[in-house]
């Protein structure tokens, strides 16, 4: 994938990360915001690819890319993503191949909840 132009990266993008709550009854995991906001430019996987990909059921593949700074460079596939109202579970951080200043961010949400 190429890197994106700066007019490219028209999505908002936010993340979260788990941390552990006393509820009362125990630790449960709880997630909160990490980090600022940051632009990305978001693309939807296609159909073959969700199949090639083993996904199933109500959901969508996509692939986020966002420059890389000291915070995306932390981030793990423990941590979330939230874009247009969707909450995307991290599966994948890579560098981009075509300009190491931007990472590629590979994300599933399920759209049937």
């Amino acid at each position: 994938m190429a890197a994106p132009r700066a007019g490219e990266l028209t999505r908002v993008v936010r993340f979260e990360r788990a941390t552990l709550v006393d509820d009362g009854l125990g630790m449960v995991e709880r997630w909160a915001p990490h980090g600022r906001p940051q632009r990305a430019k978001r693309t939807d996987l296609s159909d073959g690819e969700r199949w090639r990909a083993a996904e199933i059921g109500a959901s969508v593949t996509t692939r986020f890319v966002l420059r890389r700074t000291a915070f995306t460079a932390g981030l793990t596939p423990k941590d979330r993503l939230s874009c247009d109202g969707l909450s995307f579970g991290i599966s994948g951080i890579r560098e981009l191949a075509a300009d190491p200043r931007f990472l590629e961010l590979t994300c599933t949400a399920r759209t049937d909840r």
